[in-house]
């Protein structure tokens, strides 16, 4: 058995790969359109880490698409913990779990799927602004 992707609905497609692929940091490994099926695959991973997708998935035809924690969420393993929110939040995204530990901060797509970013290797040292930023929303 091998893991192949993980799956998500997405309602805007260029937002959803603006988020991913720009702000995120995934590069996008495949594309496939079907017409007689009306939706679009996308599939994306992490420089370096294609072994390990994520398929964004864009049905044609608009669908209000309703999800919540029972989802769970995506986890992606970064260099700089600090960096990375850094980056995101100047990309206008929410952190919705600050790094206050130096660790560990959740994120969420413009679908409202989870994103967890966890520090490779040892946490760093807790900094400001991080420590006294507090939670917005539920991740």
């Amino acid at each position: 058995m091998k893991y192949l992707h993980t799956m998500v609905r997405v309602s805007n497609l260029d937002e959803s790969l603006d988020f991913y692929c720009n702000k995120l940091g995934l590069v996008e490994m495949s594309r496939k359109s079907n017409e007689k099926g009306r939706f679009t695959l996308v599939f994306l991973a992490a420089p370096g880490d294609a072994q390990a997708q994520v398929e964004l998935t864009y049905n044609w035809d608009p669908e209000q698409y309703t999800g919540g924690r029972n989802f769970g969420h995506l986890a992606y393993q970064v260099d700089d913990i600090y960096a990375t929110c850094q980056r995101l939040m100047d990309g206008g995204v929410t952190i919705n779990r600050p790094p206050r530990d130096g660790h560990m901060a959740f994120v969420r797509s413009p679908d409202g799927i989870s994103i967890e970013l966890l520090q490779r290797g040892e946490s760093l040292p807790p900094s400001e602004p991080w420590v006294s930023m507090a939670n917005t929303g539920v991740w």
